[in-house]
């Protein structure tokens, strides 16, 4: 595997410097396996395009967003004020997250405790990307397969951004094939919530038992995802419905068609 540059803020600030970006990992993208892939698949292409950033590294604590939904909200501003007074101190002004959980909580709640920031989701900064032609992956590996989009509930239905991931499928030069219900309309993964970090309660079916089997039903070869814990309950779906669709975040998909 070719290195990968990653600096801290902390080495930034020692060099007198500032990058372009914050890059906020998450806890997904830090300690969860398959996230790391996705973390490792974007840093990939922020170094393939010569983008300037930063990560907050041992300085970086949840956002806060699971607490939050779980109802404890005293701990959530303990773990905002903290990631809020780290990234003053670094004059950050951008930041940019492979987690719409992390992009969510950024974005719209910590504005009103002192942290405003210029928040990006990695697929609006990615579709930036290959709109200026810094990275190419026309006629790449994925050119004519079809692939269908989950939408994450906390990048779709709670900010709107549904169009960006699916124009870098297209860019990809492959067919999107809607599922049933998508868009406003989609289906949770069903860890939403703070649901990831606990046993779901006595039902007919699992939520995303439910969701792989649109998946399957869309007749797509690979399900694209844009979100750690969307890509968990995807590919555990998957295995509980002998799936054979290959579940990818938009990242990898990218580094694959590119051949990063």
């Amino acid at each position: 595997m070719d290195r990968l540059i990653v600096k801290t803020m902390a080495e930034y600030a020692a060099e007198g410097k500032s990058p372009e970006v914050l890059f906020f990992v998450g806890c997904a993208g830090s300690f969860d396996q398959r996230a790391q892939q996705v973390t490792k698949a974007f840093v990939k292409i922020l170094n393939s395009a010569n983008i300037s950033f930063g990560v907050l590294g041992k300085e970086e604590t949840c956002t806060g967003d699971p607490a939050k939904r779980a109802g404890n909200d005293f701990l959530f501003q303990m773990q905002a004020l903290t990631n809020i007074e780290t990234m003053n101190a670094y004059g950050v002004k951008k930041v940019i997250t492979t987690c719409p959980h992390c992009f969510n909580t950024i974005k719209n709640e910590y504005p009103s405790l002192g942290g405003n920031y210029e928040v990006l989701h990695h697929t609006q900064f990615l579709k930036q990307l290959l709109e200026e032609n810094r990275i190419h992956v026309e006629g790449g590996s994925f050119k004519g397969k079809k692939i269908t989009y989950h939408d994450p509930c906390y990048l779709g239905r709670a900010n709107g951004v549904y169009e960006a991931p699916r124009e870098i499928i297209k860019k990809l030069e492959a067919e999107i094939v809607e599922m049933k219900r998508c868009k406003k309309n989609a289906l949770c993964c069903g860890a939403g919530g703070a649901q990831m970090f606990k046993e779901s309660e006595a039902g007919r079916k699992e939520i995303n038992h439910e969701r792989s089997e649109e998946v399957n039903a869309s007749g797509a070869s690979v399900v694209a995802a844009a979100c750690p814990f969307c890509n968990v309950m995807l590919n555990d779906g998957a295995t509980a419905t002998d799936s054979s669709v290959e579940v990818k975040d938009l990242a990898q998909l990218i580094v694959e068609a590119a051949d990063l």
